[in-house]
Order: C-alpha cells, then sequence, then structure tokens
C-alpha cells in the first residue's frame, strides 16, 4: 500500500493541479523523485467497470437487445422447434395473399375473379360459381345465369356490388349481365388501399405465427438460457423473411395498380 508519509508528500502536488481529494489505486510500488515530486509517476488512478445487472439486462431484453452472439446449427434448432411445421405456417398467409391478389385486386374484372365472389345464404358463405353459371360473353360483358337458384339473386347482386372489384350488375330475370368496367384513377387508389389492407393483415397473421412459437420456445426450461435467445433471435429471423417476401408481393402489386 502508498506509505503514509508518501501520501503526505503528494498531497501540496495535488493542490497545485486543482486535485483536493482523491482515491489512490497503487497496484506497483511508485518512485518519488527527492524534493520534486513527479505526479505522473507517482499517481495512478484505477479504472472502473459498471457491469449491468439482472433487471438491467431483463430491460434491454425487453426492448429487443440480443444478447446471444452464436447462431445455434440448424439440426439443434430442429430439436427445439419443428421447423418444417413453422415455416409451414409462416408460408400459408404468404400465399393467402398472393391469391387474394389475383382474384379480388385485378384491374380487369375477370371470370375467374367474379368466380371466388362469396355470396352470403342463410348464414353462410358460398363462391359464387357454386350457385351459377359463369360465361364471359364477349370481351366487355360477363354472363351470369342463375336458373337454378333464382331465390339467391338478390345476395349475389349485392356480394358482387361488395366485392371491390368494381362491378356494376345488371339483372335481367335470372341472368345477370357484368359490364366491365373502364379502369379509373378512383378505382386504381381504391384497389391499391385495398392491397396494403391485405398486406398489413398477412404480415398480422405471419407475426401470430412468431409469437405463438417464441412463446413456447420461452417456457422450455430443457435448453440453456444462451440457447433459448439464440433460438428466438433465429426464428425471428425467420418470420421477418416471410414479411419481407409478402412486403415485396404488396410493392409489386402497388406498381401494377398505380402506373
Amino acid at each position: 500500500m502508498f506509505p503514509v508519509r508518501s501520501i503526505s508528500m503528494l498531497c501540496p502536488t495535488l493542490r497545485s493541479i486543482g486535485i483536493r481529494s482523491a482515491t489512490l489505486t497503487m497496484p506497483k510500488p511508485c518512485r518519488f523523485i527527492e524534493n520534486n515530486i513527479s505526479v505522473a509517476t507517482a499517481v495512478q488512478f484505477g479504472s472502473v467497470r459498471h457491469y449491468a445487472k439482472g433487471k438491467q439486462k431483463e430491460k434491454a431484453r425487453n426492448k429487443g437487445v440480443k444478447f446471444a452472439t452464436y447462431k445455434l446449427p440448424e439440426s439443434q434448432l430442429n430439436e427445439i422447434v419443428n421447423l418444417d411445421k413453422y415455416r409451414q405456417k409462416l408460408q400459408k398467409p404468404v400465399d393467402t395473399l398472393q391469391s387474394d391478389y389475383i382474384k379480388h385486386l385485378s384491374l380487369r374484372s375477370t371470370t375467374g375473379s367474379i368466380e371466388t365472389v362469396k355470396v352470403k345464404v342463410d348464414g353462410e358463405d358460398h363462391d359464387l360459381q357454386d350457385i351459377a353459371q359463369i360465361i364471359r360473353k364477349n370481351p366487355k360483358t360477363i354472363v351470369i345465369d342463375m336458373i337454378a337458384f333464382p331465390q339467391w339473386i338478390p345476395a349475389a347482386l349485392l356480394a358482387m356490388q361488395k366485392s371491390g372489384l368494381n362491378l356494376n350488375p345488371q339483372q335481367e330475370g335470372t341472368t345477370i349481365y357484368v359490364p366491365i368496367a373502364k379502369v379509373t384513377k378512383e378505382h386504381r387508389t381504391t384497389l391499391a388501399k385495398n392491397a396494403k389492407a391485405l398486406f398489413i393483415k398477412c404480415r398480422d397473421a405471419i407475426k401470430s405465427v412468431q409469437n405463438d412459437i417464441l412463446k413456447k420456445v420461452r417456457n422450455n426450461t430443457k435448453i440453456s438460457q444462451d440457447d433459448n435467445f439464440a433460438a428466438q433471435g433465429q426464428l425471428t429471423e425467420m418470420a421477418n423473411e416471410y414479411v419481407a417476401q409478402a412486403e415485396q408481393i404488396f410493392e409489386t402489386k402497388q406498381k401494377e395498380l398505380l402506373n
């Protein structure tokens, strides 16, 4: 330790450079120059490291900070989570998004998009093609024959009007004529809004699958904490890849609709 006599010798020098009090750490004996003490060689200040406590780590973790600095091999991750099922669940909303864009967000009304219009009858939904015969008479007109279920014509008319396909069906007896409307700027804007709504629905579905699997992993006490964090990070990255895929589909559709 630092000799008491030596400390008293240092005090005038410390005061001369503006230091009135200090805590000194002297891991090695200091060299003193008689009648001319060198503060640079005599005073060594110890550095202090502050480590995050458990609660601080937990707060950081809740804010999304990742403590795992490595990735688990896929074979090991597959032992924690069935990756094939996880990927299938993540892919399903993306497939639904693509299907909805094709069927319901076409600039031109097509026979295929009208076929899948949902008609609500007695509390149940039916595809229009299941209750009617649909024919494209010419490039500007689609003909829907409702002779098999004439009592469902009002429901079919309402379903087409609310389909978001810009349809204006006209009834003549048991036949419905659907003119192919000219594409307007307003119609394009409406379709673009619908495209965004469908993307958000897809994204939320992916995140729901992600949250369900992360909850199961967090409650898994058979693996180490580090492996648990690593698994959560990798599963989140996988879900983000599917969100990015859905976003790319959305952006492509937006350009198609607005350009």
